[in-house]
Formats: structure tokens, C-alpha cells, sequence
């Protein structure tokens, strides 16, 4: 008999209670399970203690008599120590921008790159013009007094 460790579903709409339980994998979501092991209150805050409690001891039994536990209870048991954190895929697959999107987003940030190096450029030139000019203005200015001091 194949066993998983999973969520069957409880609570009213709108309003979801799970239970994590050991069941046959051949039974449906909500229907028989061999046992209770724990339970799932999605709608606590994630720092909350009740949001997700185990029966650890029980829990070890089943996964010594073979029973793979689903995604979401993996991520439970990885998260309390009691199996090895699982590895998460990246989801979802279908809002990721496709080809041509990346080539503009890619386009807009050489583009943004370029206007930048440019402004710092225009900004280095008008510093080094404002030096100039003054080193410029120095001399004119020492010669002005020293023809007022004649």
C-alpha cells in the first residue's frame, strides 16, 4: 500500500482548516485516512505557534514505514527538523516574461546605463569648463590690481 502524509481539507468556504494526515494515495483528498498527525490553520500569522502543529513522534513512524509526505507537509517537516528541507521550485513558470520582453526590459537598462554615463560625462566637462574659467579669471583680476595699486 502506498502511503503520503498530507492535507485534507476541513473548515467552511472561504475559511480553510486543514488536517495533516497518513492515507492510502488511492483515496481522495477529504475522504478515508488512516491517521491524524497534525494540523494546518493557513489564516494565523506566519510567526503564530497553532499555524501548523505536528505529532513528531507519529510523524517518524510513517516516514520510517515508507510514507512520502507532499509539498506543502515536506515543507512543514523540513521547517520543524524533521526531514531535510526540501527544494522549492520556482513558480509559476507561466508569469515569467517570455523572449521579447527580456530583450526590451534589456534594451530600457543599456539605454538607462548610457544616459547615465552621459550625464556624468556633461557633468565632469562642465566642472573641468568652471575650472578653466576661473584659473582664466585669476590673472585677469591680479592685473586689475595692479594697476589699481600703480
Amino acid at each position: 500500500m502506498a502511503l503520503s502524509i498530507r492535507l485534507s481539507r476541513g473548515g467552511r468556504k472561504k475559511r480553510p482548516f486543514y488536517r495533516i494526515v497518513v492515507a492510502d494515495k488511492r483515496m481522495p483528498r477529504d475522504g478515508r485516512y488512516i491517521e491524524k498527525l497534525g494540523t494546518y490553520n493557513p489564516l494565523l500569522a506566519d510567526n503564530d505557534e497553532n499555524r501548523v502543529r505536528l505529532v513528531e513522534d507519529r510523524i517518524k513512524y510513517w516516514l520510517s514505514q515508507g510514507a512520502q509526505p507532499s509539498e506543502r507537509v515536506a515543507l512543514f517537516l523540513g521547517k520543524a527538523g524533521l526531514i531535510d528541507m526540501p527544494k522549492q521550485p520556482e513558480r509559476p513558470k507561466k508569469s515569467a516574461p517570455g523572449e521579447k520582453a527580456k530583450m526590451l526590459i534589456a534594451e530600457k537598462e543599456e539605454k538607462r546605463k548610457a544616459a547615465e554615463e552621459a550625464a556624468k560625462a556633461a557633468e565632469e566637462e562642465a566642472k573641468a569648463a568652471a575650472g578653466g574659467a576661473s584659473e582664466e579669471k585669476a590673472p585677469a583680476e591680479e592685473e586689475k590690481k595692479d594697476k589699481a595699486a600703480e
